[in-house]
């Protein structure tokens, strides 16, 4: 007998576990397969697409593959996460079982992302702790000796209570959610998004103000824009991410029951808030030196 394919389309059947089969297919288990999708393909190509363009730009000046290259990845994500979206909401698509792999999906996601922040904790602390690594000073010291730093009290702190701030606001949100008051968990969402917006924008002014050259400046610049440049974009990501919830919130798409889109930007903002923490208590607080004034 041939295989039994299901496309992912709307069914009406349940299974064991609560879950809609497709009445037409004679399916007996609570998974699915998704029609087939040009995404995959077009990424994979934008992409490839995107590194040569990188090596374009930086061997010849030729910036005509790298934008192309974006363009498709942008394109890509567009188109990708808007069926995405079209398939949550179709009745019998996302199983219980299909649902409980997107959020594992979600998790090794995060834990994927501890550990590219993990590395720039290594780079950092291997200098921290024995400076005598760093090339082209007389005294071995962190931070290099005649670099200034922020102070840890100013906008980081500012930044941090943004942050920490946010985290209650999206809290609340869900709990608004899971109380079933669509009015709270709009208000939380618009609040979490304005605070993230927030902390952009300081750290863009703090950035003009650094004391010390974002390029060519010596090893504490590059680990200190790299990890911290690296968090704002994230940050970034996550405000876009809580946009979207937020446009799905005044649409009536998440119920108490079904909001896994909401679940998982959730958790990927408190991640944000919490690598912000160590960045703020390792960088800004442990290893400041002599303070620039400003």
């Amino acid at each position: 007998m041939m295989p039994t394919i299901y496309s992912g389309r709307p069914s009406m059947s349940t299974d064991s576990h609560g879950g809609a089969l497709s009445a037409g297919s004679g399916l007996k288990q609570p998974y699915h397969l998704v029609d087939p999708s040009p995404w995959p393909l077009a990424g994979a190509l934008g992409g490839g697409l995107t590194v040569l363009g990188v090596v374009f730009a930086a061997h010849y000046g030729n910036y005509i593959a790298l934008a192309l290259g974006l363009a498709i990845v942008l394109g890509v994500m567009f188109f990708w996460w808007r069926d995405v979206l079209k398939e949550s909401r179709a009745a019998g698509v996302h199983t219980p079982v299909v649902r409980l792999g997107l959020r594992y999906g979600m998790l090794l996601f995060i834990a994927s992302e501890v550990m590219f922040f993990v590395g720039f904790f290594w780079a950092y602390f291997y200098f921290a702790l024995m400076p005598e690594h760093v090339l082209g000073t007389d005294t071995p010291m962190w931070p290099p000796q005649g670099v200034l730093t922020f102070d840890p009290f100013g906008l980081p702190f500012l930044n941090t209570m943004i942050l920490l701030l946010s985290g209650t606001t999206i809290t609340w949100a869900h709990h608004g959610l899971i109380e079933g008051s669509r009015k709270v968990l709009v208000q939380g969402l618009i609040l979490t998004v304005l605070l993230g917006l927030s902390f952009t924008t300081f750290q863009a002014i703090e950035y003009s103000g650094a004391p010390f050259k974002f390029s060519g400046g010596g090893i504490y610049p590059s680990v200190f824009f790299l990890a911290t440049g690296f968090h704002g974009f994230h940050v970034i990501v996550g405000t876009c991410f809580l946009i979207v919830c937020t446009v799905r919130a005044m649409r009536g798409q998440f119920t108490p029951q079904r909001h896994f889109g909401f679940e998982a930007a959730a958790w990927y903002w408190h991640f944000v808030d919490v690598v912000w923490l160590f960045l703020f208590v390792c960088i800004y607080w442990f290893g400041h030196g002599v303070i620039a004034q400003e």
